[in-house]
């Protein structure tokens, strides 16, 4: 089964925009070319649905092929499942979280602790695939998505095992020691969340949380047809914040961190700004949350197949910007 918050996580960036030219300055400073997600729902069972909601939020403006989905349980085929093959995060089901589209790299007893590290590290056996690896490099900027059940210093896998704080600080040490990161985002949405990051000592890391130390994180609505609690608040007013973003306002993660209300998440997000150099103010969202790619336009097109002499010049090429970035339909969230 697939919880809904991963899902969620999964579609926030999937319009592709082409950007004219007086747009172009904007978005070379704000969108980024080497940009990773790695999506973590580490929940199993019916009642935690909104936990593979939160992940599957398509995209983030990274294309599939730079995001690793670890979904622990497959929600959209649960025998109890009233919509078949099919997981929404809003009561009107106008959004489809689980389309033909999803591209799943790790599922069920696949998400692992070990798994999951082996994912950050690096540390494959010889068979994994290119799909089921992050092949991020000194220049990438990553961003680390985990949904679930967790309490002090830790975050359970399945309902069976425990990913703990330090394992996390050691598995970031190796990455940056490989040089695996230029930058990393930590996001974790789950019960005293920011714990997870006590033990993190490498630069260049961001953390942020749902919750602090002692308190929970809470769903938050409920679907009445599916029956359970659909997006869980942390994640449903991130992806709220994305909604209301003009890509063009270079919004800076300053103003997605002051976006969260405590009395609306009814727990206090938790930020750890220490590792990291750059003042959050002048880094754009889409540092973590966004991709764009350069292409070259020409004025004419190049006959192909021809023994023939083209007699058509080809004009200078022009650099535009196509920015992957991600228009989120529906608000949703996890705990």
């Amino acid at each position: 089964m697939i919880p809904t918050s991963a899902i969620s996580f999964l579609i926030l960036f999937s319009t592709v925009v082409h950007l004219n030219n007086r747009h172009l300055v904007a978005a070379e400073s704000t969108m980024y070319t080497n940009n990773w997600a790695v999506l973590v729902c580490t929940s199993r069972f019916w009642f935690n649905y909104r936990h593979m909601a939160n992940t599957t939020v398509k995209r983030l403006g990274i294309p599939d092929e730079r995001i690793i989905l670890m979904l622990a349980d497959d929600m959209a085929c649960n025998a109890r499942n009233k919509y078949h093959e099919q997981v929404f995060n809003n009561e009107n089901h106008r959004l489809n979280l689980y389309g033909d589209n999803v591209e799943v790299d790790y599922r069920g007893y696949e998400v692992t602790v070990e798994n999951f590290l082996r994912v950050l590290t690096g540390s494959h056996e010889n068979a994994a695939p290119r799909s089921k690896r992050l092949l991020s490099d000194e220049g990438s900027h990553i961003l680390l998505y985990m949904t679930g059940h967790g309490g002090d210093d830790f975050l359970k896998f399945q309902d069976s095992e425990e990913l703990q704080s330090h394992d996390l600080a050691d598995a970031v040490n190796q990455m940056k020691e490989k040089r695996r990161f230029k930058e990393l985002l930590i996001m974790v949405d789950t019960c005293q969340a920011a714990t997870l990051s006590n033990q993190l000592e490498s630069p260049g890391v961001l953390a942020i949380g749902s919750s602090f130390k002692g308190e929970n994180s809470y769903s938050h609505h409920q679907d009445s047809d599916v029956g359970v609690s659909v997006v869980d608040r942390f994640t449903f007013y991130t992806l709220a914040f994305f909604e209301r973003l003009n890509m063009y306002a270079n919004a800076s993660l300053t103003s997605l961190f002051n976006s969260y209300n405590p009395n609306l998440l009814m727990s206090t997000a938790y930020y750890r700004t220490d590792l990291y150099q750059r003042n959050l103010e002048e880094v754009p969202v889409t540092n973590f949350f966004g991709s764009v790619m350069e292409t070259i336009l020409t004025e004419s097109a190049y006959k192909a197949f021809s023994n023939k002499d083209v007699t058509n010049e080809i004009t200078a090429p022009q650099k535009k910007v196509s920015a992957d970035i991600g228009k989120h339909l529906e608000p949703h969230v996890t705990t």
